[in-house]
């Protein structure tokens, strides 16, 4: 892209490339029929980047750029509906759906439904004003929701941008959820990196949707079906007639095709319906836990009216969650990399939910207590919603005679030392971090994974042969590693093999702090909290000396954090290896291009940066805010103490900091507040 170009030029391409890819989102995401490689599509979103680099203040909220997150939003403010978000009535047999649909024909005669899936996700508003999408809320109490428009907007399946000619203004509602195939993915991601597993997709599509980087959103790859239109202008009287207007609008609906949406007039078509989903429910990537039943007329709808959280023109059928009973063959009691004694119930296998399932989870001490669990017993295997199968209950009346009871151990299975269990903790622990030998080499995993310090060559059996030899027993023996001692290993230790190992090696020396951090695998320090951390301290050798108020006081960090990372460099045999790797040449500074230096002289403010700056990038003045302890916020509100403007700075944020009284200062202002 040339630099002499115009704003009216860019203007117009600009708009021209959000078109395009928005086009091709649609095709890929909603209609699975894309018509470019992900390389042509990649080039179209690099070039738009660009240019909104080039021309900030041109940049649209709606920008395609925005699905892979915009800035961290510090807080979700709470909304008022406009039409109450109601839940439905939940029935869990047949005759009850019998019943409504009799009640129906009785008082207004024979009635067409649609029947649609009902989606284990969480439900969304999704406003548009004149086709553009301007906030998503969650539900909330009916009455109000919270706005999380920021992380809306990373969800590929729903529009930044509406198709056709839709109303000037239309709320769209649908259900955000995870696949089963990016649940699984995520958790595969979770147990590699030594990190406690989620328990299923809704749960983790709730909490993914509350988290306030909208870039880590984006890459949990949620999806979006929508089930109702609210609008003064309806297209149609009709529900199932009002979805299928959504789909010409550019929204992901139900495929009739996929008999995800039907209409009947009768009874017996709505339990066909129910049967046919009872059986197929388990075949598809998408979390469903029952059928929805729904008056297909919108005026009969308006005629039979609402209850006090739920309309009476729906009903929603619940599959019961899928139960097995079969023999506890074993309970295991897995060490993890941070000493967490996990128990794992070894199962005669059962089929359950389109799966063999062999084993299941049991959580803790105090689940085996509650379960009153013996070997040999008959348990109760449940999915249901759940993708990880968990015991519920115990047959007792089938208890063998003379059973031992499953006792949770005092001393690790794997090194004998005796467990600790931290007040308000559920797990108990092995505290031989430096002895027991699945934590060294879980740690070690970890720490050679590949958003950690990404050696390549090093797996599980690799790190296991090492540790087993001899040749590693922690992380920073890795970094005295020699060609020749892997050669002597033996077979499938051959000259390229080594070679690569010791050229990772030595190639991880230049993986930046963030990562490093991360990589040292300290109790709850996860990938976006490291980041976060890195960032805030400057390096490790701050991050060693701060109390634990100093790093409660860090952004997301809270107590607990602090005290698991106050504990780590606490510890003299951390210390011992972070020295190691301090001699070896990892990189222990955070590097930001400028000055690492930090200061307390913004404490306890919080900033909103706009526009183009002269000595600062964007990305460089908001690390300077952080780095001189203050908060950077996307969105200016009442708590927003300075707007730092640059160059070209957006009229609407002018105009909104005007409106609130907050200061607006320029680069020059800003230096001056740093002392630079």
């Amino acid at each position: 892209m040339q630099h002499t170009m115009d704003r009216q030029e860019a203007e117009k391409r600009m708009r021209e490339l959000s078109e395009r890819l928005e086009h091709h989102n649609h095709l890929y995401y909603v209609d699975t029929k894309p018509v470019i490689s992900d390389q042509e599509f990649d080039f179209l979103m690099k070039e738009l980047e660009a240019m909104e680099r080039q021309f900030p203040d041109l940049a649209s909220p709606n920008s395609p750029t925005q699905r892979v997150g915009g800035d961290i939003t510090k807080e979700f403010p709470t909304v008022a509906h406009r039409w109450p978000m109601l839940s439905l009535s939940n029935s869990y047999s047949r005759e009850e759906v019998q019943e409504f649909v009799q009640r129906i024909e009785r008082d207004h005669g024979r009635n067409r439904f649609t029947l649609e899936l009902k989606y284990d996700g969480v439900a969304i508003s999704l406003l548009y004003r004149n086709g553009e999408l301007v906030q998503g809320l969650t539900r909330g109490d009916g009455e109000k929701g919270e706005d999380i428009t920021a992380n809306v907007r990373t969800v590929r399946t729903i529009p930044l941008r509406l198709r056709g000619n839709p109303p000037a203004e239309l709320e769209a509602r649908g259900e955000i959820l995870m696949g089963r195939k990016e649940f699984d993915l995520l958790n595969r991601q979770r147990a590699e990196q030594g990190e406690e597993l989620f328990a299923n997709p809704r749960n983790t599509t709730a909490g993914t949707l509350k988290l306030q980087d909208p870039k880590v959103v984006a890459k949990r790859h949620l999806q979006n079906y929508i089930y109702s239109l609210h609008t003064d202008e309806l297209p149609a009287r009709s529900q199932y007639a009002n979805i299928m207007q959504c789909h010409a609008w550019g929204f992901r609906t139900p495929d009739p095709q996929k008999r995800f949406i039907e209409q009947t007039d009768s009874l017996q078509g709505i339990l066909d319906f129910i049967a046919f989903w009872e059986e197929q429910r388990h075949h598809i990537d998408i979390g469903m836990d029952g059928v929805v039943i729904k008056v297909d007329s919108l005026d009969l709808q308006d005629e039979l009216g609402l209850r006090a959280k739920s309309p009476r023109w729906a009903i929603a059928y619940k599959f019961p969650a899928e139960q097995k009973y079969t023999p506890l063959l074993d309970v295991e009691f897995n060490v993890g990399r941070t000493g967490a004694i996990t128990p794992v119930a070894v199962l005669e296998p059962v089929d359950l939910a389109g799966t063999t399932v062999k084993r299941a989870s049991i959580h803790n001490a105090d689940q085996i207590a509650k379960l009153d669990l013996h070997y040999g017993d008959r348990v109760q295997v449940e999915k249901g919603g759940e993708i990880i199968p968990k015991i519920t209950a115990v047959d007792v009346q089938q208890r063998p005679p003379h059973a031992r009871p499953v006792k949770y151990p005092e001393r690790c299975p794997a090194c004998g030392t005796p467990l600790v269990r931290d007040e308000g903790e559920a797990q108990h622990y092995c505290p031989n971090e430096h002895g027991c030998p699945p934590q060294i080499t879980r740690r070690i995993e970890h720490f050679v994974s590949r958003k950690a310090m990404d050696i390549g060559g090093l797996g599980a059996e690799t790190v296991d042969a090492l540790y087993q030899a001899g040749l590693v027993h922690n992380v920073a023996d890795l970094y005295d590693l020699k060609q020749d001692q892997l050669l002597a290993l033996g077979k499938g230790w051959g000259e390229r093999s080594s070679q690569l190992i010791i050229a990772g090696i030595e190639a991880s020396k230049s993986v930046p702090f963030e990562q490093v951090l991360f990589a040292l695998g300290i109790r709850h320090v996860g990938e976006v909290v490291a980041k976060k951390i890195a960032r805030s301290t400057g390096s490790i050798y701050r991050l060693a000396a701060m109390t634990r108020e100093e790093l409660a006081a860090i952004d997301e960090v809270g107590a607990v954090i602090a005290a698991s990372i106050h504990d780590f460099f606490g510890a003299e045999g951390n210390r011992r290896i972070v020295e190691r790797l301090r001699a070896a040449g990892l990189q222990f500074t955070a590097v930001h291009g400028g000055s690492a230096t930090r200061s307390d002289r913004l404490q306890g403010l919080s900033f909103v940066v706009s526009g183009v700056f002269e000595t600062f990038t964007r990305d460089g003045i908001k690390l300077a805010i952080e780095q001189n302890g203050g908060k950077v916020s996307g969105s200016i509100s009442r708590k927003t103490n300075f707007v730092v403007a640059g160059a070209d700075m957006g009229p609407a944020k002018k105009a909104k900091a005007d409106e609130l009284g907050v200061k607006v200062i320029d680069e020059t202002e800003f230096r001056r507040m740093i002392g630079a």
